[in-house]
């Protein structure tokens, strides 16, 4: 996580994922997603993010961290696309924390706003919903 005018920060060896492949990409019933967040935001407690940052310094940290996903895309990097989505999710969880929600409930709520959304895909590939 490098911060603004900062040297970027070393793309990770692919042997660093490699190495735990299974463990990462490998769906096992007892790893959940909500247990991963809570180990995140253990993580960020113990670090001092919770109870000293502020959900705008998290988000902040986001779109730097968007920054350096949009790089590894650019550059078809598949090490830096998986750092990059986890740093941007890591943040996004502290954000929701810091605001006393979980990124889980925010997912399901917009999930049930966009579920019957109806509309085209436009020529630059996103989606443009319908107006009602």
């Amino acid at each position: 996580m490098s911060g603004k005018g900062s040297a970027p920060r070393p793309i990770p060896d692919y042997k660093t994922y490699e190495s735990n492949w299974d463990l990462i990409f490998k769906k096992e019933p007892e790893m959940t997603w909500n247990m991963v967040e809570m180990d995140v935001l253990r993580w960020s407690e113990a670090r001092g993010i919770i109870p000293n940052s502020t959900s705008k310094a998290q988000l902040k940290k986001a779109y730097e961290e968007l920054d350096e996903l949009s790089a590894a895309i650019d550059t078809r990097n598949i090490v830096g696309i998986i750092d990059g989505l986890g740093d941007v999710l890591v943040c996004l969880i502290n954000v929701a924390a810091l605001e006393d929600l979980d990124l889980t409930g925010c997912l399901k709520a917009a999930y049930a706003e966009i579920k019957d959304r109806k509309g085209y895909m436009n020529a630059d590939g996103i989606f443009v919903k319908e107006q009602t």
